[in-house]
């Protein structure tokens, strides 16, 4: 799942972003609302967390022009303004939930979880694709009868985005934006590094399925018949 944050106060901002990558969300942060809105017109985002005091654009005018274009996507808006009259503008503007600051953690992780259950696409907790099953509540991969293999944050994301999506190449700069972000400097030997990880606990399980390389396009994943 990939979010985009988008807070003036970046400080905050920083500290959402490290707290759900730590829940395997892949996370782009943004600190005024043109670039918010942007970013949400351009990316794959399952979600937005979205405040509403930005220089720029604010966020209820970015939420107004996201829905004015057909976006659909899930968003929360986030921000100190917690009474009823804001609240309730932000949910004629189009938002999903409102969650005021201050804000618990805990509170804030249950209502993303609970924003990206609404996503038309979303799908079950386990994603299955041949023999191979992915367990995306445990971050577990496993085969019908046979032991589960634990996975790290980003092989867990990087295995997912592609089993939502058999048999698309992805570059590894696309996977790099997707998993790390649109202002990461990740280099594609990290992804290349990843890949050759996620094959050997493939290959650990017995899987027929497997990560394929496309010369000079990207990688994706096969199935064997």
């Amino acid at each position: 799942m990939r979010l985009l944050i988008a807070d003036d106060e970046m400080e905050i901002a920083r500290v959402l972003k490290t707290v759900l990558e730590r829940q395997n969300y892949a996370v782009d942060i943004v600190d005024n609302g043109t670039d918010a809105l942007d970013y949400a017109g351009s990316g794959d985002y399952d979600g937005i967390i979205l405040d509403v005091m930005m220089p720029g654009l604010d966020g209820l005018e970015v939420l107004r022009r996201l829905r004015d274009a057909g976006s659909s996507v899930p968003v929360l808006i986030l921000t100190a303004r917690g009474e009823l009259e804001d609240r309730v503008k932000g949910l004629d503007a189009g938002a999903d939930d409102y969650l005021p600051k201050p804000f618990a953690i805990t509170e804030l992780l249950a209502r993303v979880r609970a924003l990206l259950r609404r996503k038309e696409s979303y799908t079950p907790d386990v994603i299955s694709l041949g023999d191979l099953n992915l367990d995306c509540g445990a971050f577990q991969l496993y085969r019908s009868g046979s032991r589960r293999i634990q996975l790290g944050g980003k092989e867990f994301q990087l295995l997912e985005c592609l089993m939502r999506n058999p048999k698309r190449v992805f570059s590894a700069e696309e996977l790099i934006e997707r998993i790390w972000g649109w202002n990461s400097e990740v280099q594609t030997s990290v992804v290349w590094s990843n890949i050759t990880h996620l094959r050997r606990k493939l290959e650990a399980l017995g899987s027929r399925v497997t990560i394929r390389c496309v010369r000079g396009a990207g990688y994706c994943m096969e199935c064997a018949g």
